[in-house]
């Protein structure tokens, strides 16, 4: 008879790990505290589940399990992912790397793991919140909050992080693995948008632009990214914004100075755009400044740089001192935008933080009670846009569930 194990949380991870720990003869039983097993998943890329990328590497990965993630892929990588996936009758959409259901529907993803779990006969309860985990001689206790206790030979937490808490991920998981001795690091919202401190907002609210973007901490610039800019009522958002948020939220929770140049026109370099802008005053003269600003940029963006350039719309261009004319042009080169908080868990794509990963071993195994493991966003590994962290999700659960399925016997 195989390996009895218990999945607490039915997310990407948990599913996985479910499926995989069955394949390899274990007895599975996974808990749910929602009503329906992947919830999370069916809000994945705008509904269309982006669930990996032909680009993947740990170089796409932050916090303490950045290693242990190509551990982690040299076992179940990209490849294996693909296949997985393919055997379970899905086929995939690669639209310039990204990977994506040929149906472009993610419950296609959500209803083909479902499948595989009814054929492997997983015992899945819906409705049902683990609060307690001991270890006891050969096994583990879990407690459920109506009091029910069960045994198990193992336990995979994959409860997700703090990220949609409306999709059950509000941080319990970590309780429990407090509860069993291990250290949470910090978490923080990630991929999710930045809320600025400036006035003018509303006025260019809506606003989508090709952008380049500087996150500054302090005086150091950390990191640059470039895509599609959102100006929102309150900041910015985007998928630039976004892959730099992870940096932000960890800046602000230590109080730090955190701010985002922008640079407008990122198809310029430096000489390029001096070229451009000495030529337009040159051409443009005679224009108002108004007239000036037309066409360089969004019109909404142009009027705000005049203004905050402390110019009038009505004023000649030829009228305009050079002094002017030069902070005019660092405004569409690097417009500096102060940032007060990210947006909040609610709204954030994931968790940044979580179970520290210097303490599992490279089968997601905890180095501090054995036969527990872990997976998915419960682990201090986050990755940026893209489907790298739907990936995590596959292959950590993956991992942990073949894993857990084989473990020993041996007492702590």
């Amino acid at each position: 008879m195989g390996k009895t194990i218990a999945v607490v949380g039915a997310g990407a991870a948990g599913m996985m790990a479910a499926i995989c720990a069955a394949r390899a003869g274990a007895q599975v039983t996974v808990y749910e505290r929602n009503d329906r097993v992947g919830k999370k998943i069916l809000a994945t890329g705008n509904g269309k589940c982006n669930f990996s990328n032909e680009n993947m590497g740990s170089e796409w990965y932050y916090g303490s399990g950045r290693l242990l993630v190509e551990e982690v892929y040299r076992t179940f990588g990209l490849q294996e992912t693909k296949t997985f996936f393919t055997d379970l009758g899905m086929r995939i959409k690669n639209r310039n790397g990204y990977l994506y259901p040929a149906s472009e529907q993610a419950a296609t993803v959500l209803d083909v793991l479902r499948y595989e779990m009814m054929r492997l006969s997983i015992d899945i309860h819906t409705n049902q919140q683990i609060v307690g985990i001991k270890k006891q001689r050969g096994g583990f206790v879990i407690e459920a909050a109506d009091q029910k206790k069960y045994r198990y030979d193992a336990v995979i937490l994959t409860c997700g992080g703090k990220a949609a808490p409306k999709t059950g991920s509000d941080g319990q998981g970590f309780g429990l693995a407090r509860q069993m001795g291990h250290q949470i690091v910090p978490t923080v919202p990630a991929l999710t948008a930045l809320r600025c401190k400036e006035n003018f907002y509303k006025q260019i609210a809506g606003v989508r632009c090709e952008a380049g973007l500087a996150l500054w901490i302090g005086k150091q610039k950390v990191c640059m990214e470039r895509g599609e800019l959102q100006i929102t009522d309150y900041g910015i958002s985007g998928i630039p914004v976004f892959q730099m948020s992870r940096q932000a939220a960890y800046a602000l929770r230590d109080q730090k100075c955190t701010t985002v140049e922008i640079d407008f026109m990122p198809d310029y370099n430096d000489n390029e755009f001096v070229s451009f802008w000495n030529e337009r005053w040159v051409r443009q003269k005679d224009q108002s400044m108004e007239q000036f600003v037309t066409g360089i940029v969004n019109k909404k963006i142009g009027l705000l740089l005049l203004k905050l350039a402390d110019m009038k719309e009505t004023e000649k261009a030829a009228n305009v001192p050079k002094s002017k004319r030069e902070k005019l042009g660092r405004l569409y080169r690097a417009f500096p935008v102060t940032v007060k908080e990210t947006n909040s868990y609610e709204q954030a794509q994931v968790c940044a933080g979580g179970v520290d990963c210097r303490e599992v071993t490279k089968k997601l195994e905890s180095d501090i009670v054995h036969g527990l493991y872990f997976a998915g966003e419960m682990l201090d590994v986050d990755g940026i846009c893209g489907g790298y962290n739907l990936q995590w999700a596959w292959s950590s659960g993956a991992v942990a569930g073949m894993a857990a399925a084989k473990c020993s016997d041996k007492e702590d």
